[in-house]
């Protein structure tokens, strides 16, 4: 998926737009020759997206799962594996080399054929998602790499073409319509321009030294291959001199935002990515889109992103369209993203946090040390978030097959089981006066670029409470059970000014009532057993 970890938190550079760019001179700019943009009240500008506001479903479903799948899958080495395996002596590449080839003679092209999808079952799996609280549901449309998981009409490499077989996001549609979940898609193909730079290298090293990886090859050398007939750059789209540093494997950290030395994507590149990502929308009718962008796609070097926000609002009333890296102003035109983080305060326009449970393509290595999120990390980030005026889109990965394993399975199951008590908690809520009170509450936690600050986050005790409330109801979550079976909410003591009313009385949910005790150090409350296995939530009377 998305922008690479900390290292891209580290060097990314944050961009700036000023509202209100309508003369703007675009380097890129897109054409509307086979997808043209649907007419009505928004205009491919700023100031005419501004008046699109984030819908109040979204506000009240606070909880999305994502099929973050695809043909990365296939080798279980991890994200961005069609990137690495072609960064000599990186996991990915070790790996392929063991287990496939040569990136020279076995490219990621070859490794299409192998995502097959043959266990997948979309009614079963979103019928699972549903069962344990998601409220909307997202699918991969395309990734870096390039790959279209629909029946693309401008992508010939394509999940009808090669490897499955199936229309694979019409299989999701379909199951999240019978299922009553609106639909999101994700893209993240426009970076595959610079992306798969490293497919134009070749070993410095070994038996293959100088010998050329395959990123340059054309549709002539397919000649009595399986991909003949096939043009490997409308794959690699490497027909192009590399971006500068492109040899320096984080370099493209710095040059996301098409800044720094990226080499510029030609207007074929940025217009083919633009119609099919609106052929997509036409066909399945998402209520949600997402980027892996800074801002929109191709922000500051083409009218691209604006064109596919404005038609996508004009089209769809309920749509939600999400960037990352927003200053205030953007945030007013699209739905904030944060990935792998939350900001420690309460944020007046909806947002959104992206995480996983483990990497966002399936990792065997994260299965074999245990390494997922645990059901416990889940829920907890889930209030933080939602006490903060945000939802939390949690990307579950799925094998090649189409399968989840058993240790995602139990996290399925904690979520489920703690969600069923207490989702009233969770789903139409708002935030109240304040967002929390504890230790990390207190603290001065930073966003590293897009986010990746969820680690700050983590061991949080029944001394963390998030509020968070209805029009009757006002809930206080510790994210922990205490031990002595006491908790003291020092912002409802006594003569505060944040709650008004007397409070004698509060609800467990999942157990009843429990006599309450107001003091000038706060409300005392005693707890019985725990009566699940991750965090309790109080319920007071307004």
């Amino acid at each position: 998926m998305n922008i690479m970890n900390k290292v891209f938190a580290a060097l990314i550079m944050t961009t700036a737009c000023t509202i209100g760019t309508t003369a703007q001179q675009y380097k890129v700019p897109v054409t509307n020759e086979k997808e043209t943009m649907a007419e009505g009240p928004y205009q491919p500008q700023w100031e005419s997206l501004i008046k699109h506001k984030t819908p109040e479903w979204f506000r009240d479903a606070k909880f999305g799962i994502w099929a973050h799948w695809g043909p990365q899958c296939v080798e279980g080495s991890g994200d961005w594996m069609a990137r690495e395996m072609y960064i000599e002596g990186s996991h990915a590449y070790k790996h392929h080399l063991e287990h496939y080839g040569h990136p020279s003679e076995v490219g990621f092209k070859d490794i299409l054929p192998l995502f097959k999808a043959e266990k997948w079952d979309p009614d079963k799996l979103v019928e699972r998602y549903k069962r344990l609280g998601a409220q909307y549901f997202f699918v991969l449309g395309n990734h870096h790499d390039n790959f279209d998981l629909w029946d693309s009409k401008y992508q010939e490499w394509n999940a009808v073409n090669i490897g499955p077989k199936k229309d694979l996001i019409e299989g999701w549609a379909k199951a999240a319509k019978k299922h009553g979940l609106p639909l999101g898609i994700s893209f993240h193909a426009d970076h595959a321009w610079t992306w798969y730079e490293p497919s134009q290298r070749y070993d410095m090293n070994g038996r293959k030294a100088g010998v050329y990886y395959d990123g340059k090859m054309t549709k002539a050398d397919g000649k009595g291959k399986w991909w003949e007939g096939y043009d490997p750059q409308n794959l690699y789209a490497q027909n192009h001199d590399m971006s500068d540093r492109s040899w320096a494997n984080n370099s493209i950290h710095k040059q996301w935002a098409w800044g720094n030395g990226a080499a510029m994507p030609s207007k074929e590149f940025v217009t083919n990515f633009y119609d099919r990502t609106l052929d997509a929308i036409n066909r399945y009718n998402p209520d949600l889109i997402y980027f892996d962008v800074t801002v929109v796609p191709f922000h500051d070097i083409s009218d691209c992103g604006l064109k596919i926000a404005s038609h996508f609002y004009n089209k769809n009333p309920r749509a939600v369209m999400f960037g990352k890296i927003l200053d205030a102003q953007q945030r007013k035109a699209l739905t904030w993203d944060v990935e792998r983080g939350a900001p420690n305060e309460i944020i007046n326009e909806p947002w959104q946090t992206c995480n996983c449970i483990g990497g966002w393509h399936y990792n065997t290595s994260i299965y074999e040390r245990g390494a997922y999120k645990s059901a416990a990390d889940v829920i907890k980030q889930l209030v933080d978030i939602v006490s903060k005026n945000g939802n939390l889109l949690l990307s579950i990965p799925l094998r090649a097959d189409g399968t989840y394993d058993d240790k995602e399975a139990k996290v399925l199951d904690g979520i489920e089981e703690w969600m069923n008590i207490n989702k009233e908690s969770i789903i139409g809520t708002r935030p109240w006066v304040i967002f929390g009170e504890g230790p990390i509450a207190q603290k001065n936690i930073k966003m590293n670029a897009q986010g990746f600050n969820d680690k700050q986050y983590t061991g949080m005790t029944s001394a963390d409470i998030r509020f968070n409330q209805t029009k009757k109801y006002l809930y206080a979550t510790p994210l922990g059970w205490p031990t002595d079976g006491r908790i003291v909410i020092k912002s409802l003591a006594k003569g505060n000014r944040l709650f008004s009313k007397s409070i004698t009385k509060v609800e467990l949910l999942g157990y009843g009532s429990l006599k309450a005790k107001q003091t000038t150090e706060g409300l005392e409350i005693s707890l019985p057993s725990p009566t699940n296995a991750i965090a309790p939530v109080l319920k007071i009377k307004k």
